[in-house]
């Protein structure tokens, strides 16, 4: 991974080691985010995550009474599920991410976890994501006594299978089967109103310097392939590959996403080169990262403003209606799957993969 920002010249210097970090960021955000990392960014009031107030209204949990959690996306769940008061320890990703949690005791980083902060917390359990930095913290934490849960956090069912795990654990099944699904219902509800659009070539950036994508078999991957946009970046590698303005130019994509996070105006920015079609078309979005880059409990939400970005904004009042449908039907026909078996309709589920359950 690239590391933070650093200057050239010492006057440069300050500059430059300031973007090497906010590549190593954007990159830990979607490796570590989907492998369990952020951006360097704050959720603003608006998006869907309850406060510990709000989520304290569900009452106390059946399950452990004292969680501490080392990845951001795994803290939003448990918010989430209205179970914040369970929390009694958080990662500084989770703290910067949720301001409302800012009153928790930080143990550190994901990369460097403070073992004997979380120990002297006395938690019921810990929560983690797989990764060969996570697992040796886990190693180490289970020497010390503790209890661990790891978590998957790639793809788009693990992602599910993570809201489903936490709902079992905390005592909250109804508020997690509720959560999967709205979002199988909007992704079906995207997949039904995009069938029929055209499939727009698209380069999803990640960071424009150095340039990264997103590649294939990643949950953002998925969320591209559902609301009807071809993703260009498969054809380098999985994960968030780094790419070349060489490979942009002669790709030729007809949309370009920029979830560059901080940054704003990508028509301006793009629009040195001209060539691109997007460029041409005026067909460069820019996305707010912090509403679509985390694999944690509002993907609904995500599904839904990548529709919007990928097709405009005309296409809110079909999903929506496409919604409705689906709900009608579904209190007609009875409850559909709301864990991870596959929906025809959209085409989704485990794609013939065993779910993840508890790793030790």
């Amino acid at each position: 991974m690239p590391k933070r920002f650093r200057r050239i010249a010492s006057s440069s210097r300050i500059a430059s080691k300031t973007k090497t970090r906010h590549v190593r960021f954007t990159l830990v955000l979607l490796a570590f985010l989907a492998w369990g990392a952020t951006f360097q960014f704050s959720i603003p009031p608006s998006i869907a995550v309850p406060s510990i107030a709000v989520a304290a209204e569900g009452g106390r949990t059946d399950g452990p009474h004292r969680l501490v959690s080392l990845n951001p996306s795994l803290t939003a769940i448990v918010l989430r599920l209205g179970a914040g008061e369970a929390l009694v320890g958080i990662d500084d990703y989770s703290a910067r991410l949720l301001p409302e949690l800012a009153h928790l005791p930080s143990v550190g980083g994901l990369f460097d976890p403070g073992l004997e902060s979380i120990v002297s917390l006395h938690p019921d359990r810990v929560l983690l994501v797989a990764g060969v930095d996570q697992q040796t913290h886990a190693d180490r934490l289970e020497k010390l006594g503790l209890e661990v849960e790891i978590y998957r956090n790639e793809r788009l069912d693990e992602v599910l299978e993570n809201i489903e795990r936490l709902g079992k654990l905390l005592g909250r099944e109804d508020a997690a089967r509720e959560r999967i699904r709205a979002i199988l219902e909007m992704r079906e509800a995207v997949a039904l109103t995009t069938k029929r659009r055209p499939k727009p070539d698209t380069v999803a950036i990640v960071d424009r310097s150095p340039l990264y994508l997103v590649g294939g078999s990643t949950f953002l991957d998925e969320l591209l392939d559902s609301v009807g946009a071809r993703n260009l970046g498969r054809q380098l590698s999985d994960g968030y590959p780094r790419a070349s303005i060489e490979w942009l130019i002669s790709s030729r994509p007809s949309l370009l996403l920029d979830l560059t996070p901080g940054a704003t105006a990508a028509a301006d920015f793009w629009s040195r080169w001209p060539s691109i079609p997007a460029v041409d078309g005026g067909r460069v979005v820019d996305v707010d990262p912090t509403h679509i880059s985390i694999p944690g409990p509002d993907l609904d939400r995500a599904l839904q403003e990548l529709a919007v970005a990928v097709h405009g904004e005309g296409i809110e009042a079909e999903i929506a209606r496409a919604l409705a449908k689906r709900r009608a039907n579904r209190d007609l026909e009875g409850s559909p799957p709301t864990s991870l078996e596959p929906v025809d309709a959209a085409g989704f589920g485990h794609g013939g993969k065993e779910p993840v359950r508890r790793m030790r």
